[in-house]
């Protein structure tokens, strides 16, 4: 059963949008938007003609540069990106617009509306880069990285599916070992001193340029789906 829907921490809107970007919202948007099903489940597959070999899934992609970049040079994969904030929204539907990406789907609404939809080993990557660490005690259970987040990433995603997450709070990457590393459905891949290290094949994002500003480090976590019996 889908979850109830939830309350937003944050503002929808953090800025006023341009009006080219409030044309892009209008026009494209309506395209790319996934709907739902009021019952059973979604393969992402099918929102893709022609059909894409794998799905990736980005929760919370931010400013959308990493999402835009994955997509651009990988054609043959399906991105599906998640993110309820319209200025991130809008940063991505020009990239989009601007480069012809035909391999995004958007989910612009709670992530784990969509998680609790997806079909089974539907996903054959996900990433959660640079989420909101909620430093405060009170106020960690709104972290995304969590076991109710895994408990459906490990429904949805595939056999050896890579889960990739990164933060520059230690607190939160801690947290991110922790509750990962415990879970039944996903195994270390990347998670020691090499962590520290951004993979060739993950480009920086705004947040990440953010925090190195301010002299924090980064980690770079990979996780793997485990195979079934």
């Amino acid at each position: 059963m889908a979850p109830e829907p939830r309350r937003f921490h944050g503002r929808r809107l953090a800025r006023p949008l341009t009006q080219r970007r409030k044309e892009l919202i209008e026009r494209l948007l309506p395209r790319l938007r996934i709907a739902l099903p009021e019952a059973g489940t979604l393969d992402p597959r099918a929102l893709f003609v022609p059909p894409r070999r794998q799905v990736w899934l980005e929760i919370g992609f931010g400013g959308g540069e990493h999402l835009a970049w994955q997509a651009e040079r990988h054609p043959e994969v399906g991105f599906v990106g998640c993110e309820p904030f319209l200025n991130g929204l809008a940063s991505l539907l020009t990239m989009i617009d601007g480069r012809q990406l035909a391999n995004v789907r958007l989910h612009p609404d709670d992530a784990r509306l969509l998680m609790a939809r997806l079909a089974p080993q539907s996903i054959d990557r996900c990433f959660i880069l640079f989420p909101d660490p909620w430093p405060k005690a009170r106020h960690k259970k709104r972290r995304i990285v969590s076991t109710e987040t895994l408990d459906w990433l490990g429904q949805a995603m595939a056999d050896n599916a890579e889960l990739r997450l990164a933060s520059d709070d230690a607190d939160y990457v801690e947290h991110m070992l922790e509750v990962t590393t415990a879970h039944p459905a996903f195994r270390p891949k990347r998670i020691g001193e090499e962590s520290a290290a951004r993979p060739e094949d993950w480009p920086p994002t705004r947040y990440e340029e953010k925090a190195r500003a301010k002299g924090a480090s980064c980690r770079f976590l990979i996780f793997e789906r485990l195979p079934r019996n």
